[in-house]
Formats: C-alpha cells, structure tokens, sequence
C-alpha cells in the first residue's frame, strides 16, 4: 500500500508510528530539511488551456485567475490554487524553529512530509514537562503544520505528550481568542512566524494552565456510569449529561460488548459491530486494559476517560496505514475526535 508520509525524520526514541530517519540531537535545520524530506520548494506555474481556432488548429490560452503549484525536485504538481493563494515553504516550516532551538532551549523531534509534498510539519519539544500522581509524565510541544491542497491552513499549536503511551493532545488555553491554543493563517494571508509566535504566546503560562486542567481530571473520580456516558457523547458528540442513578448506558455498553464479541454472521449485526467494537474497545482501556491505566492519576478518574480517548485515536482507531493514522490523530478525524474528548472531560470539572 502507497504511503501518505513521503519522508520524515526524527530524534530520540522510534515514533509511536514507526516512520521516518533517525537524527542525533541538536542538528541544525539544514539537516532536517535534508532528512525530513524538506529541502524543496514551492513553485508555481499559471493554469493555461488548450482550444481550437477557427481553422481547426489547437492553441494554447492562458487561465489568469489560477495558478498550478509544483515541487521544484521533482516538478510534481501538488495544486490548483487562486492568484492570492500566499504558499508556505517547507524551509519556513522549519525556521520557525530556529531561533527557539539555538536561544530557547526547544528540540525538533520530528519533521516530515505528507503527500507527496501536499502537508508537512515540524514538531518540537519545548523543554517543559510535569507529571501528575503516580508519575504519570507528560511533556509540552509545539506543533507547525501547513498543507497546500485545501485541506489545512498554516496551523501551530501546543500540543502535550503523555509519555507512558506516547498520546498526542492539543493543549486548551483559557482566555485565548484562537479556539484551542490554536493560531491558523489562512493562505489569504502572508505567513508571519514572528507574528505567530506572538499570537500563540509562547510561555510557561499556557504549559502550566494545561497541566492544572490536567490535575483536576486527575482528582475527579468517576463511575461507570458517568465513564460510559463520557464515551458516548464523545462519539456521538452530543452533551454530556447523566446521573449515578441512571444505569441505561451501562446497560447499552454491556450489550455493546456483547454484539463487539459476538461472531454472529447477520446483516443487521454486522452493522454495528465497527462501531461496538470502538465503544467497548475504549471502555476496557479505561477499566485497566490502556496503556498507563493503572496510574493513580488514571484509574476511574476523569483524566483516565481522556487519556483511554486519546490512546484509542492515535494507536487503535481504525487506519489504512500508520502513516494514516498519524494524518488523522494529528489533522484530521481522530484530531476532533479527541478534542472532544477534551471538552467532555472538562465538563466533568467544571
């Protein structure tokens, strides 16, 4: 099966997705352009198209309003775009970095290519970590990604690692006029790393807020009950709303499993059976089968719902291909699927 990721590098430990080139540490960003993949650019061609003349000759007309971008290794094109569409280079992925890595103390850890050159992205560790009871660790990144198909607008975000299961969330931030601790430029729009590194404020200020949150769902115990209504609005994406009294849910997830387990070979029982595996798969990680779930800051609290959502999204969701599953954990559904995931949690505390 053809691969989404066209190249990639990285340091430290094998990713959770198995892929890419290895670096030692603190390589300069030639070096990761070299490796990742990233060392082409953008070029551009404006859209012409072939007509007939009156004399039944074919001729070459010029379409002003689009232009075609293209790799300049491999002149591969990549996309259709508008006169106003402001690309982003790989290289400008990668310095963005740079200044952060040689005077902040930050450390690219990988770097890569999606696509065929369509996506790519950077993501470094900011040298902050905390851990929470039971020395459940996490550490703090930031996230750079562009694409040049539709499909994403420059995008930095802080994102947050739990080490014992290499799970990947987006960090919220309070009080943030971006959604999320998000900063997305449109390709209307001229890229300003500088202006972006602003925007996103990048400070220990929105590691320590994450990690608060973080402890709050990891003081807040919860019931069966209330973690099967968790994963139900989560997937379903509805409100979260149940009482200890209420056991219907358990009910539904019990019959859930069953059906997950069952090798019944009917029409009807086949429909659901995808869907009753994921609901069932996430409640037994949560119940002790998820990696780190034992962890007091974990088991049955609302920081356990998060992280068995967040595992199920990056390792056990349904993919194509790890490099799918890391396109969608990082970009995609299993991206939304798991800042649900953190939505609902917080309700919990709320």
């Amino acid at each position: 099966m053809a691969h989404l990721i066209e190249n990639m590098a990285y340091v430290g430990a094998t990713p959770w997705h198995g892929l890419g080139n290895v670096l030692t540490p603190n390589q300069p960003i030639e070096v990761w352009a070299q490796q990742a993949g990233m060392d082409w650019q953008i070029e551009s061609s404006n859209v012409s198209y072939m007509a007939q003349n009156q004399r039944g000759q074919s001729i070459i007309l010029p379409y002003e309003e689009q232009r075609v971008l293209y790799r300049s290794d491999t002149h591969a094109p990549l996309s259709v775009v508008s006169q106003r569409y402001q690309e982003v280079q790989p290289l400008e992925i990668l310095n963005f970095y740079r200044d952060l890595t040689e005077q902040a103390g930050f450390e690219l850890e990988t770097a890569g290519v999606l696509k065929g050159g369509k996506k790519f992205w950077a993501l470094a560790k900011t040298g902050q970590t905390s851990s929470l009871k039971g020395k459940d660790v996490s550490n703090g990144y930031i996230l750079l990604a562009t694409a040049c198909d539709g499909t994403l607008a420059t995008t930095a975000q802080f994102t947050s690692i739990r080490v014992v299961c290499n799970n990947t969330l987006a960090i919220a931030l309070k009080g943030q006029s971006s959604s999320a601790g998000v900063v997305k430029v449109p390709h209307s729009t001229r890229f300003d790393a500088e202006k972006v590194k602003q925007q996103l404020g990048i400070s220990v200020r929105a590691w320590d807020e994450h990690m608060y949150e973080m402890k709050q769902l990891s003081q807040r115990k919860v019931s069966q009950t209330e973690a099967a209504a968790y994963f139900d609005a989560v997937f379903n994406n509805t409100s979260l709303s149940i009482t200890d009294q209420d056991d219907s849910i358990i009910q539904f997830y019990r019959n859930v499993a069953t059906q997950a387990q069952s090798h019944s070979t009917s029409k009807a029982e086949n429909k659901t059976e995808p869907n009753g595996r994921a609901l069932s798969k996430v409640m037994s990680m949560f119940n002790g089968q998820g990696r780190g779930a034992e962890l007091s800051s974990a088991k049955d609290t609302a920081y356990g719902l998060l992280c068995a959502m967040t595992e199920f999204a990056d390792h056990e969701r349904r993919a194509m291909s790890q490099d799918h599953r890391l396109d969608s954990a990082w970009f995609g559904a299993g991206a939304a699927l798991k800042q649900r995931g953190l939505e609902q949690a917080l309700r919990l505390v709320a």
